[in-house]
């Protein structure tokens, strides 16, 4: 993948693509399933992208069961029972050099981990069917095979040092100086699947992975899935599926969710890994796909001793917060993991496994398609439409769909469908999720507010208006529809006004930003007409470890909207009565005699004292720009949110606190979004609101 450059950024990578899997009830390993997968595979090919030499595909792969009567036979080394040992087809550098660089570096780190090295194979390949540009990056790929070194340590264990090893091997050769470290990637590390992917047309893969057309390798389900690259390059890594999931759609709250993961890893700790979790992280690598990431997070939630079921219910979470008929336990559950993990939300099918379940999950909103077939001899075919494969009418047992929010579920061990309830219903109830939201979750709307006005000691509304640059037009065009009509103004998305960058006149700091629109086929959401799957409560306060699965959790502020009054915000600065919670409120203001940097000044000030204030205990943190004069101005909102935001993070702090801005300055949606997406968790937008009482009093807002 490009470096960062331009215009261009590798955080925008997505996908949109076709997916789908078939599987053996019975448990019964054959290579029909292998082939049936691969005609999925190719039935998919209208939902993937060929890139212009008109044979390298946007990346395709498959996902197996270890075939390991076929190893066991094709490997020059003994192999223990199944289980007993790891293997993974591993992409190394070209140059031997760098290849042998790679190799030493994993080995090492086996050995440091306590696991032994049961051998290398060369995975057969045929790299005359690649396209020119998919030659260009080719790796060299091996097959690696890993033991326990210890029998008696419990797969769960064993699982966990594989993981350990594969992230510092990855984080020691990303890292090093060697040109081709790029190429240096680990589809899959796992005792119980193997994974075969590249840049390549469906038809191809058995034709470049050799091992995929002997008649002796067998699989009990097969994952396979095309990719159609949006907005991005194409590489090697980014093909799917990856370790636990493969996706149909857009992640669009990806750079949200990727901030809040590394805020998550200052205050990860592990008995089970010890000091090796530092080398771990960041388990989240920046500029991969929406997919891969969601991947690396799904698999460090595995490593916390979560099920892949419950996992994806905290990731992907159906639209439970106005929904009357679900039961209280699955509220519970879906409250209790808001409280450490927000949604990662945008239209998706999601089929995944790890060897013991295969299944899928569709978006809230249902915006993806994934349909499924049972015929009476037992396959179970889930695609992203339907006809992938030729099944006659008298062989189908049932037809189905995946429902928004639903889980579609196969237990391979059981050998049999688990319903949506069934397995919700069992992983929320693995907790006593009510019992600890009672015990320790606040709502602000149980707060009770003081009585009468609030009022501040400030100077004039229309000073006030002047020094935070109201127009007229803000007043009278933004804010006057938005109190009469209870809704934003409508505008064009077409702007004929000059660029901020480029214009002379003064401009507010977020007038240099601009919204970014979904680019995946999004249709658009009505949170009053779709009101059932839409919320904007969330909690406030100090993160946990998330290795920990406890109450503490839970220990939060709830609110219901992020955009709160002058009252909401009194009671949240006044609430001193529970001790999981104190709240401090830090001036956002510099002098205006101060010289050249005073501002600056003033924002390392606001640092070192929200620093001082969150070792002192407090994880609430109030920016205000109240009681500007002409001694002191405002520090911009957004300018002070995103440099706190940022140095928190520079010092490991980030997780410990939850921010609140009190300003004069948001008065348009753009203002609240930007604030928020700069690391603000509430905006209390006070001179909006008393511009509004003005209005009120002076009977501005009747026609």
């Amino acid at each position: 993948m490009p470096k960062r450059q331009g215009l261009y950024l590798p955080e925008f990578e997505h996908d949109n693509c076709g997916a789908g899997f078939i599987c053996n009830l019975n448990g019964i390993r054959s290579n029909k399933i292998i082939h049936d997968a691969l005609k999925i595979l190719v039935k998919l090919e209208h939902r993937g992208a060929v890139s212009a030499d008109g044979v390298t595909g946007d990346g395709a792969g498959i996902l197996i069961d270890i075939p390991h009567s076929f190893f066991k036979e094709k490997c020059a080394f003994d192999l223990p029972e199944i289980g007993a040992y790891a293997v993974g087809n591993v992409f190394l550098p070209k140059k031997l050099n760098q290849r042998e660089y790679c190799i030493n570096i994993f080995e090492n780190v086996l050995h440091q981990q306590g696991l032994s090295l049961l051998g290398w194979r060369d995975t057969p390949l045929n790299s005359e069917v690649l396209g020119s540009i998919a030659k260009k990056t080719e790796p060299s790929i091996k097959q690696l095979f890993i033991g326990k070194g210890d029998e008696n340590i419990s797969e769960e264990d064993f699982k966990k040092k594989l993981f350990a090893a594969r992230k510092i091997t990855e984080h020691q050769v990303r890292e090093s100086k060697i040109s081709e470290s790029g190429l240096f990637y680990v589809p899959s590390l796992s005792t119980r699947i193997i994974i075969f992917k590249g840049l390549l047309m469906p038809q191809h893969i058995n034709e470049y992975y050799l091992d995929l057309n002997d008649e002796s390798l067998d699989t009990r389900l097969a994952l396979v899935h095309q990719r159609f690259s949006t907005n991005t390059f194409p590489t090697w890594d980014l093909a799917q599926p990856f370790r636990y999931i493969c996706h149909n759609g857009e992640i669009n709250t990806l750079r949200g969710n990727v901030s809040r993961m590394f805020s998550r890893e200052e205050i990860l700790k592990s008995d089970l890994f010890g000091e090796d979790l530092k080398k771990v992280l960041p388990t989240v690598i920046r500029g991969k796909s929406d997919s891969a990431t969601m991947d690396m997070v799904i698999e460090l939630l595995l490593m916390t001793g979560r099920s892949l079921p419950e996992a994806m219910m905290m990731l992907v979470p159906e639209a439970w917060e106005k929904n009357e008929h679900m039961s209280d336990s699955k509220k519970a559950f879906y409250e209790f993991n808001s409280c450490l993990m927000e949604p990662w939300d945008g239209p998706a099918s999601i089929p995944f496994t790890d060897g013991h379940y295969i299944g899928a999950i569709l978006d809230r909103n249902g915006l993806r398609p994934s349909r499924y077939t049972l015929t009476k001899d037992n396959f179970l075919i889930m695609s992203s439409e339907t006809g992938v494969l030729d099944i006659q009418p008298e062989q189908v047992a049932y037809h189905g769909r995946l429902e928004p929010g639903k889980m579609f579920l196969v237990n391979m061990n059981e050998g049999r469908i688990v319903q949506d309830e069934e397995i919700k219903n069992h992983v929320a109830s693995l907790r006593p999720y009510r019992k600890w939201l009672d015990k320790n979750l606040v709502n602000l709307k149980e707060i009770p507010a003081k009585k009468g006005p609030i009022d501040y000691d400030e100077i004039d509304l229309i000073q006030r208006q002047i020094i935070f640059g109201y127009t007229q037009e803000d007043i009278h065009s933004v804010i006057k529809p938005m109190a009469q009509n209870s809704k934003e103004p409508i505008g064009s998305m077409g702007n004929d006004t000059p660029l901020a960058v480029l214009s002379d006149k003064p401009q507010l700091l977020y007038d240099y930003f601009k919204q970014l629109f979904a680019q995946v086929t999004n249709p658009p959401l009505d949170g009053i007409r779709e009101e059932l799957i839409t919320d904007m409560s969330l909690t406030l306060g100090r993160d946990v470890n998330l290795f920990d699965i406890s109450e503490d959790h839970c220990k939060k502020l709830k609110i219901q909207n992020p955009v709160i009054s002058k009252h909401d915000l009194d009671k949240i600065r006044n609430y001193d009565i529970n001790p999981d919670f104190k709240v401090s409120s830090i001036p956002i203001l510099y002098r205006i005699d101060g010289g050249l940097n005073s501002l600056e000044n003033a924002l390392n000030e606001v640092t070192q004292k929200a620093a001082k204030e969150i070792e002192e205990g407090v994880n609430i943190i109030i920016l205000s720009d109240r009681f500007v004069n002409q001694k002191m101005a405002p520090i911009p909102a957004l300018l002070a949110c995103s440099f706190l935001n940022n140095e928190l993070h520079k010092i490991g702090k980030r997780s410990q606190v939850s921010l609140i801005i009190e300003s004069a300055e948001p008065r348009e949606v753009h203002h609240f979004a930007l604030l928020f997406g700069f690391g603000a968790s509430a905006v209390n937008p006070y001179i909006v609101n008393e511009i509004v009482f003005n209005q009120i009093s002076n009977n501005d807002l009747t026609d």
